[in-house]
């Protein structure tokens, strides 16, 4: 049984948000036609609290963008965003998300970043993701969605590390592209054995 993964396409990551992704909001429409094709849809949702440690504001004379170390390792110190219940959080308002089975919240914990569906960023602590799909018979998984470097990225490598089927469709899915972000992705998904196509 297949499933869609769509990673964070929220008004934050999409043009005019807090840390949007360039055309982001460009395949929304494509992924809503991808719906279609699966038994089961799951769209993951980055859901920070206010005052995030991820967030360059809570750290003085940092600058969005820069790293840091964290008790987990090294970290993106990044704008403000998505935080619970704002209207940057919120999903683009043309995704189909009625046909989603199950909406996945991720970066909730104060101390600790998530990029990944299926683990915070301590590669450690999981998010139940991989408990839901393996429960559902479900073993070969699509993914699409915001930003290819990161989020997609790190869900498409812990995924295939977990033993699922992963492919990452490229034209469905838009990069940051930071300081070689994008190509190091690319690198760490075909090193895991995802498909990119």
């Amino acid at each position: 049984m297949r499933a869609l993964i769509v990673i964070d396409v929220q008004n934050d990551f999409c043009p005019g948000g807090a840390l949007a992704v360039g055309d982001g909001d460009e395949i929304v429409a494509p992924i809503n036609a991808l719906m279609a094709d699966f038994e089961a849809v799951v769209l993951t949702q980055d859901w920070h609290p206010a005052g995030h440690s991820s967030f360059a504001s809570q750290h003085p004379g940092k600058a969005p963008f820069a790293m840091t170390e964290m008790d987990y390792g090294p970290q993106v110190l990044w704008p403000d965003h998505c935080v619970q219940g704002s209207e940057g959080a919120q999903f683009h308002p043309k995704l189909e998300t009625t046909r989603a089975d199950l909406i996945i919240r991720k970066g909730f914990r104060p101390a600790i970043d998530s990029y990944s569906a299926f683990f915070e960023n301590d590669h450690a602590t999981p998010t139940g993701l991989e408990g839901y799909l393996r429960t559902r018979g479900i073993s070969e998984l699509v993914m699409v969605g915001l930003a290819l470097d990161f989020c997609v990225g790190f869900s498409a490598v812990d995924a295939a590390n977990l033993g699922f089927g992963v492919t990452v469709v490229g034209d469905h899915c838009r990069a940051i592209d930071l300081d070689g972000s994008l190509a190091a992705a690319t690198t760490n998904m075909q090193n895991a054995g995802v498909t990119l196509r």
